[in-house]
């Protein structure tokens, strides 16, 4: 299949992937932030010479039948800092020039296919057009990447398999080995990573819960394959590895040192490092 004709494509190679600092997490609870600004996410300039030579984290928006969420609908959950200190952190931590705002967009819009790397979250209640649909297949045959996070539970499972399949109805959704190169590419995983918001993390530390429905205490990341045998789109079920983004700074350092920095930024480090390079 060909890739995706666009320099981000290109820079997953171009900007030495493989120099990913994996020696640090140390001093990242450190960082101060005021939440004025940018959601008290740090800014940085892109680079002079090649401006548009970046990763851009790329959020899609998208209908949900059950409800919205801040007054948008929940394709929004968790943003802007989830995606805001996901894209600190790749600039902080990698090799990679990020740019600093991210973007979001619609499955529909031309631009898609600017961004190899796209992330849906909380499609528990989604609901995709037919247009959505026929655009989504076109993206992820023509060498894009989707990560899909933060849901939980086989109500939820159902209905986002049932959307999925109308984009694939004949390719397989397979469960991920520990052993993926996703899960050991840059930072070794010993296990598949589950990370729930702060509040059930609370309540469930005394008894060792990390889940946070009756229905969902195994994490599965689940995978679909194109015809050559790539991997193009990753499904982190039963965890939220936003949350883990998102709460980092706020959320207290016992949050960030048993769930960010453990869990939910290596993991989503390694998803995006894989797509950038496969």
């Amino acid at each position: 299949m060909n890739r995706l004709r666009h320099p981000s494509r290109r820079l997953g190679l171009g900007l030495v992937l493989a120099t990913l600092t994996l020696a640090t997490f140390v001093a990242w609870s450190q960082h101060s932030w005021s939440r004025a600004d940018r959601a008290g996410v740090e800014d940085w300039e892109r680079d002079g010479e090649m401006p548009h030579d970046t990763f851009t984290f790329a959020r899609i928006q998208y209908d949900s039948w059950g409800g919205g969420w801040r007054g948008r609908g929940k394709w929004s959950i968790d943003y802007p800092e989830s995606d805001l200190n996901m894209s600190f952190r790749l600039q902080q931590l990698t090799a990679l020039k990020v740019d600093p705002d991210g973007t979001v967009l619609n499955l529909t819009e031309a631009k898609l296919f600017q961004y190899p790397f796209i992330y849906l979250i909380e499609p528990g209640e989604m609901s995709l057009s037919d247009d959505e649909v026929k655009a989504l297949r076109k993206y992820l045959l023509t060498g894009g990447f989707l990560m899909v996070d933060d849901f939980w539970g086989e109500a939820e499972w159902r209905n986002f398999e049932r959307e999925f399949k109308r984009v694939f109805p004949s390719r397989e959704i397979v469960e991920l080995p520990l052993g993926h190169e996703v899960f050991q590419c840059v930072f070794p995983l010993k296990e598949k990573p589950q990370v729930p918001n702060p509040g059930d993390a609370i309540r469930g530390a005394p008894y060792g819960i990390t889940w946070e429905r009756h229905d969902a205490e195994t994490p599965h990341y689940r995978g679909v394959y194109d015809d050559d045998g790539r991997l193009m789109t990753i499904i982190c079920h039963n965890t939220d590895l936003g949350d883990g983004w998102e709460e980092e700074s706020r959320a207290g350092e016992w949050y960030f040192k048993e769930f960010s920095e453990p869990k939910a930024y290596p993991m989503g480090i390694n998803i995006i490092f894989y797509a950038m390079t496969h």
